[in-house]
């Protein structure tokens, strides 16, 4: 097992797991510093944490911190809400960046791979997060009391052929199945808001790695706010890719699945 680094960079969104990588840090002696953003990393991340809070677009403040309190080794953490168009703007570092890249549009994981080369470009280690915390994986097999049925998991086959194809072409890593159809994919524009405009009575939540997945920066996630949209919307239950996806809070998402009736499950496709 490779050890850990003494000092970690940890580029943190918002949600719950910053907050336990930076409790792992602390039972581990491994000294962090947050690179936060405006708008978007919970006021607790930084709390007591040697920090800086910057907007989405000062790449090079980000890359001039790492390297003024000699970071080397980095953490991808957390989301990101859809941000504005001026917290954006790029600072001159990152218009080279994109100028490099063409300015062309590219999909999430092509960005997330163009940022990770250039940072390996710059002389930085990146992990995920599931080298520190690998209990936050999901597991394979029935987490809660409801099973699903041999139709259902026909069903969920179905859905991770979607949720392939679909992150194939990186776009989203989510699709809604019933009754033997894929009824929707995820868009730009998220999982939660796919299961709220397209949810439906005995719909199944399928959730997979993308092909090409950066996986060190993007593994797709899940938490008891999914489970709660889930049964809320009127969904059976949820199928997760086993070992290429982050399930958060695992025994309350169980709990909640099982007061809900719904099944958590996770397939190796």
């Amino acid at each position: 097992m490779t050890p850990h680094p003494k000092k970690l960079g940890i580029i943190a969104g918002g949600g719950a797991l910053p907050q336990k990588l930076l409790s792992f840090c602390d039972d581990q002696n491994i000294s962090p510093f947050v690179i936060g953003f405006h708008g978007h990393t919970a006021p607790e991340t930084l709390k007591s944490q040697d920090h800086v809070c910057v907007r989405l677009g000062a790449a090079g403040q980000v890359v001039k911190s790492l390297r003024a309190h000699r970071v080397h080794d980095l953490v991808f953490i957390g989301h990101i809400k859809r941000p504005s168009f001026w917290a954006l703007w790029p600072d001159f570092y990152a218009f080279l960046f994109y100028l490099r890249l063409g300015f062309r549009v590219l999909g999430d994981n092509s960005l997330l791979t163009a940022i990770r080369d250039q940072l390996s470009h710059e002389g930085f280690t990146l992990h995920g997060i599931h080298e520190f915390l690998p209990e936050l994986l999901m597991p394979e097999g029935n987490l809660g009391s409801v099973t699903p049925t041999p139709q259902q998991m026909e069903d969920i086959r179905l859905g991770f052929m979607g949720a392939k194809s679909l992150g194939a072409d990186d776009i989203g890593q989510s699709v809604l199945v019933l009754g033997g159809k894929v009824i929707a994919r995820e868009g730009k524009d998220g999982t939660n808001a796919m299961i709220r405009r397209h949810a439906s009575a005995g719909s199944i939540l399928v959730k997979a790695c993308k092909p090409q997945q950066e996986r060190r920066m993007d593994l797709p996630t899940i938490g008891v706010q999914t489970i709660i949209l889930c049964a809320e919307m009127g969904c059976v239950g949820v199928a997760v890719e086993s070992g290429a996806a982050l399930i958060v809070n695992r025994d309350e998402c169980v709990a909640k699945a099982n007061e809900f009736g719904l099944f958590i499950i996770g397939v190796a496709p």
